[in-house]
């Protein structure tokens, strides 16, 4: 899908370099050091052979923690991966049901400017593992990509089984340990990591932990935003999660919702105005639902949406249901005199509207617009249609809101709680489908698995524990 257009100059540039100034200058609180394995555990880089003994928990087995582990494993640590679901990538393979679009082809400048107010700050990250390198991996693990006609990119057999099959293959060949059905509790008293496990409560201590657990979208698959509570209990800033890439409630007529629901709206262009009044356009189609509307342009679309009806209570979404026909032309054609032809087969020879477009016509615009050329051409170009709520965040493709930028180091470890890293949807960012939040997930994580091994070094250095260390060097 191509990117939405702004009418004005974008500010999330300067939105972007505002945070990350703030995040500069946001005082680092004090706290203990949960998970860094003061208690008795896996050993604490003793000696020379310390990044040997070095222990990372990643708890999450998703694009985000997976990436994570195979970069900490390469940077010399024992990794343990944990996750509460039967087995891995659960929600990477409903993401791969239609076709698994790993990233995306479009230039670096536009790739990143998809992340909004967040682009400043995603961008160092998503630089180390831009879009060619996730098709150079993907390549390493036996996988080709191709890119389709809209610049997605995807496995030449669009799977995504295959590839998660293989990752789990190297990763269990290069060391990595995976404990399926442990759900993670938090810490107790004595620092240890508690899991829930069909035996029973278990403890595990670790020299680092990476967390990857998620947002809270499509929660049967594992993401349930249970670690907001924990976190916040710890004093962790977390901004609140919300439905992004997600549909909208319509309040449609018995009518429309009993006949069209599942139609898709093809070639149209949908367009909104950001609360600052900067207008968004979008090529492209969706779907009319029971309950409203989904699909490529709503998604794109979806943020600013969400922010409208937050602050307003409902958004205006206008659908130019005729794109390729020219307004004034449209008005020409509709005054002249009808003769014993119906309306509809005069928006049909005229607009080329017909089926789920008609209705929606007839459902949006008022009933005297459609007897005035004038006014039912500019329906025609302008369709409103009143949303009045995101769907629920069960229901979302992904999640907005997460942890804080601000609470973390450039290394995406937490202030507050140090040897302990965030990464993928929990963190404060969002994208739109297309590639970007997998490319995303995959960058995070791997950034986070640097920034770990890179914290386990600088650690061991101060500590004057490790001059030699062959796991942890070069990471």
């Amino acid at each position: 899908m191509s990117r939405p257009r702004r009418a004005t100059t974008p500010s999330s540039g300067t939105a972007a370099a505002a945070t990350r100034a703030d995040a500069q200058t946001t005082p680092h609180r004090p706290a203990a050091e949960l998970s860094v394995a003061a208690q008795p555990g896996p050993a604490r880089l003793h000696g020379t052979d310390a990044g040997a003994h070095a222990r990372i928990a990643v708890i999450g087995a998703g694009p985000a923690g997976l990436m994570a582990a195979e970069t900490a494993v390469a940077g010399g640590a024992r990794v343990d991966v944990y996750d509460a679901m039967p087995s891995i990538g659960r929600k990477f393979l409903l993401a791969g049901r239609g076709g698994l679009n790993l990233t995306h082809s479009e230039p670096f400048e536009g790739f990143v400017a998809r992340f909004g107010t967040r682009s400043g700050i995603m961008a160092p990250l998503l630089r180390a593992l831009a879009p060619a390198a996730v098709r150079e991996w993907a390549r390493g693990l036996g996988v080709e990509t191709f890119v389709g006609s809209s610049g997605r990119v995807f496995p030449l057999d669009r799977k995504a089984a295959p590839l998660l099959r293989a990752w789990r293959h190297r990763l269990r060949a290069s060391g990595v340990k995976l404990h399926l059905r442990h759900r993670w509790r938090g810490w107790n008293d004595r620092g240890a990591l508690v899991f829930a496990t069909p035996a029973g409560d278990v403890e595990r201590h670790a020299d680092a932990v990476i967390l990857a657990l998620g947002g809270a979208s499509w929660p049967r698959f594992g993401s349930d935003g249970a670690w907001v509570a924990l976190l916040a209990a710890r004093g962790i800033r977390v901004q609140a999660l919300r439905p992004a890439n997600c549909g909208f409630d319509v309040h449609w007529s018995e009518h429309l919702r009993s006949r069209f629901a599942g139609a898709p709206v093809k070639s149209i262009v949908a367009r909104v105005r950001d609360r600052d009044g900067a207008a968004w356009c979008q090529p492209g189609e969706m779907i009319v639902t029971a309950n409203g509307i989904e699909g490529g342009v709503v998604y794109a679309l979806a943020a600013v949406l969400r922010d409208r009806i937050e602050r307003d209570g409902s958004a205006v979404l206008e659908i130019d249901l005729a794109p390729g026909h020219d307004l004034a032309r449209l008005e020409t054609a509709f005054a002249r005199p009808r003769g014993k032809r119906s309306l509809a087969t005069r928006l049909r020879r005229i607009a080329g509207l017909e089926g789920v477009k008609t209705a929606l016509l007839h459902e949006c615009a008022a009933p005297d617009a459609l007897a005035v050329p004038q006014r039912l051409a500019a329906a025609i170009k302008s369709l409103p249609l009143r949303l009045r709520a995101p769907r629920p965040l069960a229901e979302a493709i992904s999640s907005a809101g997460g942890v804080v930028f601000e609470a973390l180091d450039a290394r995406l470890m937490l202030d507050a709680l140090p040897g302990v890293f965030c990464a993928g949807e929990m963190l404060d960012w969002e994208a739109p489908t297309g590639g970007y939040l997998l490319t995303a997930c995959l960058a995070t994580g791997r950034a986070a698995g640097a920034g770990a091994c890179d914290w386990l070094r600088a650690r061991a250095r101060a500590d004057g524990r490790c001059h030699s260390s062959p796991g942890m060097n070069g990471a």
